[in-house]
């Protein structure tokens, strides 16, 4: 074990002994089990892949030497029936503007996903370019971008993030989004989803770093592989034949052949009275689809509850990543997922194994490792939809997503900026442990929509997405900002998101304890968390709150 590590130990340890409330916690073996999942053999964990066997076996190895129960009746796993879709060979993708055509390489300029509407192959010839703004049509909010603008044949090219990106309302210009929070309508999954209901031969989102959040070689490795969805009754209502990002400059390029200047243009969409602007270009794209509809796995192990076993709190983390991909510079093709999510995994495992060895608690715990995030948060959207436990007597979710890496911190946070009982008793105890909670500091990201916790919010199951902290022990805020800054850029989603021997493991124990205590404080409790009354999701919890007076 590191130095830093231990003395971590020494720290946690001393700290809850005078609340008697965690166990020790085996740090050498956190680090061990996200070695071993993100190790190559593993090949990147993608679903319906070897690496998704090997995954699987090795989650539900370690739940049952933990001493847990199957978490779905007799099974260990939940069959997730996903959609999944490969571009056949290199797609053929061309811009015409002024009447010379010019080729695009996936990859470099646009990235273009596999199909995820059944089709099998992909044929769009001069479709028109329409600048339609962010893509966002919110009557609730008196927002349209498309002022009944026809998009039918047409491709619809659209900022990322919502209107009020940017430092939040200025006078007469955005205000209608909540600030600079990114509501769900700056997710580019919701710009997909318009598309097809405007009804537009495809979508482009414009990349640019800081309202996306991450990079293009993030874009370019998540949208260039298999693509995966839920299986739909009908895909063409959720997606268009080519949905798909583009270079910044690219799109400048664009606005300037139409006489239009990119930026200007960008202010004018954080405007009510925006219209959709012809870019006068035409994209035409040629490329094969292989669809086919695979089983993938949630996987879930159960410790029951002594006098409440019905109620059920629920520890969550995806277990897939990007599996095997494009080259990076160095050659790797291995995109290996140890922070993102290995370690949210790891660190689960580890708390099942403690509440094991301590007393059980009132209510159930289940530990919920559910696949293809990396996709569209797509197996636990499918448990949302198809709950083993009631969603009702659900008391709550801790989600864990890419949870080490940065060292110890005095404080902690969430993903997003939702108000919920949950939260309030997260904040409680961190108290206790003398940590402060931070919000979330890049609200503008939209982590709030961007991790497993999301699917069961909409359901109306109070639920967090726990984050490390952002004033760390050694280097405050500055040193954290910089470690975090230098992940998203050159690890996130990419191969070299690897194990290290190297890592400050410092503030893996403290975070245990806390999460431990969150947990065991609502599995022993007759509470029930309660969305705040301002929140979209309280009407559908609300909706089943005779269940839980029972």
């Amino acid at each position: 074990m590191k130095l830093s590590a231990l003395l971590a130990g020494i720290a946690f340890a001393t700290s809850t002994a005078a609340f008697g409330a965690a166990p020790a916690f085996d740090i050498d073996r956190i680090d061990r089990d996200v070695q071993t999942l993100s190790s190559d053999a593993f090949e990147g964990r993608a679903p319906g892949t070897a690496g998704e066997t090997k995954t699987v076996d090795f989650i539900v190895a370690q739940m049952k030497a933990a001493g847990l129960q199957p978490g779905n009746g007799d099974s260990w796993t939940q069959d997730v029936p996903l959609l999944k879709s490969d571009i056949v060979g290199q797609p053929a993708l061309s811009l015409t503007v002024g009447g010379t055509a010019r080729k695009l390489t996936q990859g470099e300029e646009i990235a273009v996903r596999a199909a995820l509407t059944g089709q099998t192959s992909v044929a769009i010839a001069d479709a028109p370019l329409v600048f339609a703004g962010y893509g966002v049509k919110a009557p609730e909010r008196g927002w349209d971008d498309f002022k009944g603008a026809d998009l039918k044949g047409k491709i619809m090219v659209v900022l990322v993030n919502d209107p009020d990106f940017g430092g939040g309302p200025k006078a007469g210009v955005g205000g209608d989004f909540g600030g600079k929070a990114m509501t769900y309508y700056g997710r580019w999954t919701y710009k997909y989803e318009e598309a097809a209901r405007q009804g537009a031969a495809g979508v482009l989102v414009i990349h640019e770093y800081e309202p996306a959040s991450y990079g293009w070689a993030t874009v370019k490795n998540s949208n260039t592989n298999t693509m995966f969805d839920i299986v739909r009754q009908n895909p063409s209502a959720e997606h268009t034949g080519m949905e798909g990002w583009i270079q910044r400059d690219l799109a400048v390029e664009l606005f300037k052949a139409a006489g239009l200047d990119f930026e200007a243009m960008k202010e004018a969409a954080k405007r009510k009275d925006f219209t959709p602007v012809p870019l006068k270009a035409t994209l035409s794209a040629v490329y094969d689809v292989k669809p086919e509809t695979i089983v993938s796995k949630n996987i879930l192990g159960r410790l029951p509850g002594k006098t409440r076993p019905d109620e059920t709190v629920i520890y969550s983390g995806h277990w897939d990543h990007l599996g095997v991909g494009a080259p990076d510079a160095t050659g790797d093709t291995i995109y290996n997922g140890a922070r993102d999510n290995a370690s949210g995994i790891a660190m689960i495992l580890e708390l099942a194994r403690a509440f094991k060895a301590a007393p059980p608690t009132d209510r159930s715990l289940v530990f919920l490792a559910v696949t293809a995030e990396e996709k569209g948060l797509l197996g636990s959207t499918y448990y949302g939809a198809n709950p083993v436990y009631p969603l009702a007597t659900t008391a709550g979710v801790i989600n864990m997503d890419s949870t080490i890496g940065m060292g110890a911190a005095k404080d902690f946070t969430i993903s997003g900026t939702a108000k919920l009982g949950l939260l309030d008793l997260l904040v409680a105890e961190g108290r206790k442990l003398n940590r402060v909670y931070s919000p979330d500091a890049r609200v503008e990201a939209g982590g709030f929509y961007r991790s497993d916790h999301f699917p069961f919010a909409k359901v109306g199951v109070p639920a967090v997405s726990f984050g490390t902290g952002r004033d760390l022990v050694e280097g405050g805020v500055a040193r954290a900002e910089a470690l975090a800054n230098t992940f998203t850029r050159d690890s996130y989603h990419q191969p070299s998101d690897e194990w290290s021997a190297d890592w400050d493991l410092s503030g893996v124990g403290p975070d245990m304890t806390l999460l431990y205590n969150v947990g065991r404080a609502l599995a022993d409790s007759r509470d029930w968390p309660e969305w705040s009354p301002d929140s979209e999701f309280r009407a559908e919890r609300d909706r089943t709150a005779a269940a839980r007076k029972k």
